[in-house]
């Protein structure tokens, strides 16, 4: 019997999915290969997170600024990539053990992003500026 049938079994009818697309071969000594795992699961739930954030922006947003949005996660997904491919356990454990902003800095720093942020914001509504002389007015309507 093949190994994925074997696990389509043992699991009850599904396959388990491997803990990242494409998984790597790390380097290092086997207790920062070990070390450097830890990490790397931890790193992928921050990307993880980072982008459910905006997702749970763009659902909020009109076309222009969704498409903004969704044009940043593009960049995470693509940083994300990046990070993941990486060989070396000294690269996560210098680089990713303390999880601090590390994905919101690379983002930060990526050209496009800052494109992004340099162009004026022309799908945004305005919001109306409640002055007291205005709230009073619209309080007399109602």
């Amino acid at each position: 019997m093949s190994q994925e049938m074997e696990a389509w079994e043992s699991e009850g009818g599904t396959v388990l999915a491997p803990p990242f697309p494409h998984p790597v071969q790390m380097k290092g000594t086997a207790n920062q290969v070990e070390w450097a795992q830890r990490i790397r699961c931890r790193v992928s739930a921050e990307f993880d997170r980072v982008a459910a954030s905006f997702r749970s922006v763009a659902e909020k947003q009109y076309d222009g600024n969704r498409a903004d949005t969704e044009a940043i996660i593009g960049i995470l997904e693509e940083k994300r990539s990046e990070v993941m491919s990486r060989e070396e356990a000294g690269y996560f454990i210098h680089d990713w053990q303390e999880i601090n902003d590390q994905v919101r800095q690379m983002i930060a720093h990526d050209s496009r992003y800052q494109e992004i942020k340099a162009r004026p914001k022309l799908h945004q509504k305005k919001a109306i500026e409640w002055s007291p002389l205005r709230l009073r007015a619209a309080l007399k309507v109602l």
